[in-house]
C-alpha cells in the first residue's frame, strides 16, 4: 500500500456499463436525496442510423477536480477541497448563493430543494472516511464503477489511468478532472454534440424544457456533430441565476453611472461642486439603486437569513466576496458625501468624490470578473466584457441623470448629458455587434449567442437592441429617449446572462 495520504480517483468504465441506473439509486437512498434533483446519473446517446444503431452510456457526477472552480467561487468556503483531494460541502455555512453552480464545468452542483442548501457527488467521503466505497461502486452489477487511490500504484484504477486509453470530460477548462472516462462515445461526453429529439419526450420520460431547465444537446436547427447522434435519455438542470442576476446588472449599472457622471461633468467644466445635481440627486439616487442592488442580491440566496457571512467569513478567491465589500466600500463612500451636503462641508464633499470615483468604477465592472470566475459560460469569458460593462454604466448613468437634471432643473447639462448618451449607446451597440457578428472560440459560447439572437431569449434581444437605439437621438430628444434606451439596456442584460446558462453542460 501507498505510504502517501490517499487521494481519490475514479474510473467510469463505460464499455461496461449496462445503463440499469443502479448508481443513481443507490446514491439516492445512501445520500437522502431528494425528488427532483440527483447526484448522480446516467445520460443516454444513440448513435447511428436504423437499423445500425447503438446506445452510448455515460455516467454523469461531480468531477474531483484538482482546481475546482467552485472552490475558487464560493464565497464563504462551504464548498471546500480536503486533504484527500475530494472536494466535499458544508451545508450550515452555504449562503445559496449558486456561484458553485454557475462555476462548475460538468453541472455537477444543484440546490437541494429540502434544505435549500448546495450539493453535489463526493464520493460518498463518508463511507470512504471508515473504509467503505462508495454506495455506487458497490451496488454496480458490472464493476463499471472504480474508486481507487492515485498514489497507490498497485490499485485497479491506477493501472487501468496509466495503462488504458481513458480520457475526461471538457479537458479545455483545466480543472484536472479526478473522474476517467474509459471507452465513452465522444456524443455522450460533449454536452452539446447530440441532437435533442423533437417533441417533448426521451425514451421513458419529459425533456421537461422551460422555466429555466436546460437538457444536454442542441436544437434540431443548430448543430454541432456530423454524427447522427440522437440524445436518449438526460436529466434537465436549472439555470443557477434568473431574471433578479438579470436586473441586479442593471440597477448596479444605475448606481454606479449616477455618481460617475455627474462627476465627469464636474471634471470637465459642466457642472459645478456646489450643484444640486451633484451635492444631493448623485448620492441619494446611487444610495437607492445601492440599496435595489443589494436587495436583489440577497432575494436571489436560497438562504437570505445567511447574507452576512459574506461579511464574516469571507473567501477572499471569490469575486462575489470583493464584489460585496467594493459594493459596501462605495455606498459608505456616497454616505459621507450625502453626509457632507447636510453639513454644507464642500471639502469633505471632494474628498469622497476623490475615493468615490474609482470605487464606483471598479463597482461598474466587477462583476465581469464574476461572471469570468463562472468557467462552465463560455460567453462569459470575454476579454471585452469589464469595458462592456463600463459603457453601460455611462449609459444607464446618464440616463438617469439626464431625467433627474430636468426635474431640479439643472442648467446647461442637457447637451452634454445628451451627447454622452448618444455616445455611449453607439459604443454598447458596437459591443453588442462583434459579439453576435464574430465567430467565437468555442461551439459552447457559439450556441449561446444563438440562444441569445434567434433561441429562447430572442425577443429579450432584439428589442434590446431596438429600444437601446432610441439612445443614438439623445443629442436631439435626450428627455424623450432616456426612459427607452433605458428599457432596452435592462432587455439586452437579460438576454446575455440568460442566454450564457441556456447551454447545457452535462
Amino acid at each position: 500500500m501507498s505510504q502517501k495520504p490517499p487521494k481519490w480517483m475514479k474510473v467510469l468504465d463505460q464499455t461496461r456499463c449496462i445503463g440499469c441506473h443502479a448508481c443513481t439509486t443507490a446514491c439516492r437512498s445512501e445520500n437522502e436525496v431528494p425528488l427532483g434533483v440527483t447526484r448522480t446519473y446516467v445520460k443516454a446517446v444513440e448513435v447511428g442510423v436504423f437499423p445500425q444503431v447503438r446506445r452510448n452510456f455515460q455516467v454523469t457526477r461531480c468531477n474531483m477536480c484538482e482546481d475546482a472552480p467552485c472552490v475558487n467561487a464560493c464565497p464563504t468556503q462551504a464548498m471546500y477541497q480536503r486533504d484527500d483531494g475530494l472536494v466535499d460541502f458544508d451545508k450550515s455555512i452555504c449562503i445559496g448563493c449558486k456561484a458553485c453552480i454557475a462555476a462548475c464545468p460538468y453541472d455537477a452542483i444543484f440546490i437541494n430543494p429540502e434544505d435549500h442548501s448546495a450539493e453535489k457527488c463526493n464520493f460518498c467521503s463518508h463511507r470512504l472516511d471508515v473504509g467503505l466505497e462508495p454506495a455506487c461502486v458497490v451496488v454496480c452489477p458490472v464493476e463499471a464503477i472504480l474508486v481507487g487511490d492515485v498514489n497507490d500504484p498497485g490499485s485497479k484504477v491506477s493501472e487501468l489511468v496509466n495503462r488504458e486509453p481513458v480520457t475526461v470530460r471538457r479537458p479545455e477548462k483545466e480543472t484536472r478532472p479526478k473522474v476517467f472516462y474509459r471507452g465513452a462515445h465522444a456524443a455522450t461526453l460533449d454536452p452539446i454534440a447530440a441532437r435533442r429529439p423533437d417533441g417533448d419526450n426521451f425514451m421513458w420520460s419529459q425533456q421537461l424544457k422551460g422555466k429555466g431547465r436546460v437538457v444536454s444537446g442542441h436544437p434540431s436547427s443548430w448543430g454541432n456533430s456530423s454524427a447522427a447522434a440522437l440524445l436518449a435519455y438526460d436529466v434537465p438542470h436549472r439555470a443557477p441565476w434568473d431574471w433578479r442576476v438579470s436586473l441586479y446588472t442593471f440597477t448596479k449599472s444605475i448606481a454606479a453611472g449616477v455618481y460617475l457622471v455627474p462627476l465627469l461633468l464636474i471634471l470637465t467644466g459642466f457642472l459645478s461642486w456646489r450643484s444640486d445635481l451633484f451635492v444631493w440627486a448623485a448620492p441619494l439616487l446611487a444610495l437607492i439603486f445601492l440599496a435595489v442592488t443589494g436587495g436583489l442580491l440577497i432575494w436571489d440566496l436560497s438562504h437570505p437569513a445567511r447574507f452576512y457571512m459574506i461579511f464574516t467569513r469571507p473567501h477572499w478567491k471569490s469575486w462575489l466576496v470583493r464584489g460585496a465589500f467594493l459594493i459596501a466600500g462605495y455606498g459608505a463612500i456616497v454616505s459621507i458625501h450625502l453626509l457632507s451636503g447636510m453639513i454644507g462641508s464642500e471639502s469633505l464633499r471632494k474628498a469622497a468624490a476623490f475615493l468615490g470615483l474609482p470605487l464606483a468604477l471598479m463597482a461598474s465592472v466587477y462583476t465581469a470578473y464574476l461572471f469570468a470566475q463562472s468557467k462552465a459560460r463560455d460567453l462569459w469569458q470575454s476579454p471585452l466584457l469589464a469595458p462592456h460593462m463600463a459603457v453601460q454604466t455611462l449609459m444607464a448613468g446618464a440616463a438617469v441623470t439626464l431625467l433627474a437634471a430636468r426635474a431640479l432643473g439643472a442648467a446647461g447639462v442637457d447637451e452634454p448629458l445628451g451627447w454622452l448618451l448618444g455616445i455611449s449607446t453607439l459604443v454598447h451597440l458596437l459591443f453588442v455587434a462583434g459579439e453576435t457578428t464574430l465567430d467565437h472560440v468555442t461551439a459552447h459560447a457559439h450556441l449561446a449567442v444563438w440562444e441569445m439572437v434567434r433561441g429562447r431569449y430572442s425577443r429579450f434581444f432584439w428589442w434590446g437592441i431596438a429600444a437601446a437605439s432610441a439612445g443614438l437621438a439623445a443629442p436631439w430628444f435626450g428627455l424623450w429617449v432616456a426612459p427607452v434606451a433605458l428599457v432596452g439596456l435592462l432587455s439586452h442584460e437579460h438576454a446575455y446572462v440568460q442566454s450564457a446558462q441556456a447551454v447545457p453542460l452535462a
